[in-house]
């Protein structure tokens, strides 16, 4: 039996390399239709919106709860107990042979203690400002005072030019500032993992319960502001101590082993758990009541913001005419 999938509003580039699509050809028959039974959808737009009959699984990289007003089903990274409608995938996930590296660990063993203690200081790879919490900038200059960090993103960069390979940038230093955007609890990105699989000891704040999936032993955990002496003086013993620095580095990155097969098995199982329903059953979310009203109001804000947005265009093309005239 075939299934008839599509996907929307997922981030710039998803097509290349689709994971979804990927995992679902291995192990399902599935076909892209423009007419789906089910929808993959993710939050960078609202086109998921024009489809009306169709079961609606969102996937959530982003700091955002998952709406199940909108949506049957739903990954994300929140520790949330809904059912058979959420599972927890967080982002990091995504990238599976860093991750699965990651765990098990052993990239170390490929250098010297000689190779990993000249190591330069520390870097700052970061292209976003507008849009994260102001408490990573701060950091970076408080922790600057000690020694230069070499920033290689767009961002507050200082070496000249942004980097085109971060990881094999950040291989080159004892440690990574890995800041998310935000702190949400369950909130963890591939930001914590690329220092991790290069061997660079990670600066971190974000999910305040990042201990459930890594050894906060294997990294320095900046829980707040009122944190960062505490932070700062631990990050200057490592740099001075080389065996203090070394035996954090070996310890192991994660606290419970899990593999990326794990997660794929319980991928596996929550999809075979909504495919194997008849698509009248496998509905979730409500569509009477006040969640029709709720939909309705969304629908509105989102025409108007598309008919302000054209006429914002419009406008710019018509002040780019009048300069070319004058």
């Amino acid at each position: 039996m075939s299934f008839k999938i599509n996907f929307t509003d997922f981030w710039p580039g998803f097509e290349k390399d689709n994971f979804f699509l990927k995992f679902l050809q291995k192990h399902f028959d599935v076909v892209i239709s423009a007419q789906p039974d089910y929808l993959f959808c993710s939050v960078y737009s609202y086109n998921h919106l024009k489809f009306k009959d169709c079961i609606k699984i969102l996937y959530t990289g982003e700091n955002l709860v998952p709406d199940f007003n909108l949506f049957d089903y739903a990954l994300g990274f929140h520790f949330i107990d809904f059912s058979d409608r959420y599972m927890r995938f967080p982002l990091y996930v995504l990238y599976s042979s860093n991750y699965n590296k990651a765990v098990l660990g052993n990239t170390f063993r490929n250098c010297s203690n000689k190779e990993l203690i000249e190591r330069s200081f520390c870097n700052f790879v970061y292209s976003n400002s507008s849009n994260s919490d102001p408490l990573r900038e701060k950091f970076f200059r408080e922790l600057s005072k000690y020694k230069k960090i070499d920033s290689g993103g767009k961002y507050l960069n200082n070496i000249g030019s942004s980097v085109t390979d971060k990881l094999a940038f950040i291989k080159n230093y004892k440690f990574t500032i890995a800041f998310e955007n935000s702190s949400v609890p369950g909130y963890t990105t591939e930001k914590l993992l690329d220092p991790m699989i290069m061997n660079s000891i990670p600066i971190y704040y974000g999910n305040p319960l990042v201990d459930r999936d890594f050894n906060i032993e294997s990294l320095i955990l900046v829980k707040n502001i009122t944190d960062f002496d505490r932070a700062i003086e631990k990050i200057i013993n490592l740099d001075k101590d080389n065996d203090a620095y070394l035996e954090m580095l070996r310890k192991p990155w994660t606290n419970n082993g899990v593999t990326m097969e794990h997660w794929e098995e319980k991928l596996l199982n929550f999809f075979t758990n909504i495919f194997n329903q008849a698509l009248p059953v496998a509905k979730r979310k409500a569509i009477y009541g006040f969640n029709r009203y709720h939909t309705d109001i969304l629908q509105l804000q989102v025409a108007l913001l598309e008919r302000k947005k054209k006429i914002n265009r419009f406008k710019a093309k018509i002040k780019r005419f009048i300069g070319k005239e004058l």
